[in-house]
């Protein structure tokens, strides 16, 4: 499906140990590095030749029509929404259990973000969560695959159907991973768009970029639109044409380009992407190995038929058993030179969201429970074995 090299590499023999380890980064290597220097000695910088290259890839390797590469995935979560061309008073439902960026699109769209409470076990917001706060202002749904665990996107599709509601995919998690039907995330057979997350702790990186996956030709113009400031030069698309230097702008929009340095980076990551996600089952096989026996902790679920590319390993951890604050575990934790993350403090709880709208602690009480309890661990396909051993030898002598 995906048209791209296999790569392998060899994780257990690497030269160089680590004396930190971070909860994530990238992975760079001089194949990446020598491709970045090729483009910075082309004649393109910017929007050039390696831009509808990595779109292009990231359009084959999941199987959908088009892909427009933005210089964040939250840029890519503006512009989706706006490409809806939703009216200002409408509202659109994502989880809490997110990063602000899912829903502070709909507030930079001037529409009300709604929480869905998640699933105690996967983490995600299920179609029954999404129902129970569906009101007849819900324009769009943005379903976030937490941790790169797909959403139940089957039965979601069907209530957004059935509501004659837009579909947005969170995907900032989950590239690689594919549905339990044996699919890629971002072919948008569930949804109207997909958007991807290219930060450097996530699984393939551009240094910042997201990308936006679509099967729908009138979005991917928009989006196109929306991203270089609403100017097209597309001559099929002009609405007069007096000549070769016209250029109309048609929309009021961003500047959100991405560059052919940060696309050819793309490009050499995506064809590592594969072994990297087969490094980062290694790791969490072992850690669920170590950890299924340990008391006071729980180790995360992976829904029954899916294929996930893991981009988080999270924890529940019993606290009040252990006798210590959560604090106290990280700053050990750090102390012993393994380095661990929150994700994430509801986004409902957050000042600007309870000030504007009205949120406050207690309108979502499994994504808060699951919050009081989360812990991340490392994760990245750099680590090495010593490397994972050093955390699971770390977080039994913490947990006690």
């Amino acid at each position: 499906m995906d048209g791209l090299k296999k790569t392998r590499i060899n994780f257990s023999i690497m030269a160089t140990e680590s004396k930190y380890i971070p909860y994530g980064t990238q992975w760079i290597d001089e194949n990446d590095i020598e491709a970045v220097v090729r483009v910075l000695r082309s004649g393109y910088l910017t929007q050039g030749p390696q831009v509808s290259a990595f779109e292009r890839k990231i359009a084959d390797y999941v199987d959908a029509q088009w892909c427009v590469a933005f210089s964040s995935a939250t840029a890519a979560l503006h512009c989706a929404v706006a490409a809806l061309g939703i009216a200002e008073g409408g509202a659109g439902v994502t989880s809490t259990n997110t990063f602000v960026a899912s829903a502070n699109c709909l507030a930079m769209n001037r529409l009300r973000p709604m929480f869905a409470d998640i699933d105690p076990v996967t983490f995600n917001v299920t179609a029954s969560s999404i129902k129970k706060v569906v009101d007849p202002t819900v324009k769009v749904l943005i379903p976030v695959h937490f941790a790169g665990q797909p959403c139940d996107m089957s039965t979601i599709a069907s209530l957004a159907s059935e509501k004659n509601i837009a579909v947005i995919e969170d995907a900032a998690h989950a590239i690689g991973s594919n549905y339990p039907d044996g699919s890629r995330v971002g072919n948008c057979k569930y949804s109207d768009m997909t958007v991807f997350s290219f930060h450097p702790v996530k699984t393939i990186t551009t240094g910042e970029g997201g990308a936006v996956t679509t099967n729908s030709r009138s979005l991917y113009n928009r989006l196109q639109l929306l991203r270089s400031h609403g100017i097209t030069k597309d001559r099929d698309l002009l609405r007069h044409n007096p000549g070769p230097w016209y250029y109309e702008q048609q929309a009021l929009g961003f500047n959100y380009r991405i560059t052919d340095l940060q696309c050819t980076l793309g490009i050499r990551q995506l064809e590592k992407l594969e072994a990297f996600k087969r490094r980062r089952r290694e790791i969490i096989a072992t850690y669920n190995e170590s950890f299924s026996a340990v008391e006071k902790v729980k180790i995360p679920n992976q829904s029954t038929g899916s294929d996930p590319c893991f981009h988080l390993y999270v924890l529940q951890m019993d606290f009040a058993a252990m006798g210590k604050s959560r604090a106290e575990v990280m700053e050990e934790l750090n102390q012993l030179g393994v380095g661990t993350q929150v994700h994430y403090i509801p986004v409902h709880s957050q000042p600007w969201y309870q000030e504007t709208y009205g949120y406050r602690w207690g309108d979502y009480p499994l994504a808060e429970a699951y919050y009081e309890r989360a812990l991340s661990l490392p994760l990245y396909p750099k680590m090495t074995d010593t490397d994972v051993n050093t955390v699971i030898q770390s977080v039994r002598e913490v947990v006690g």
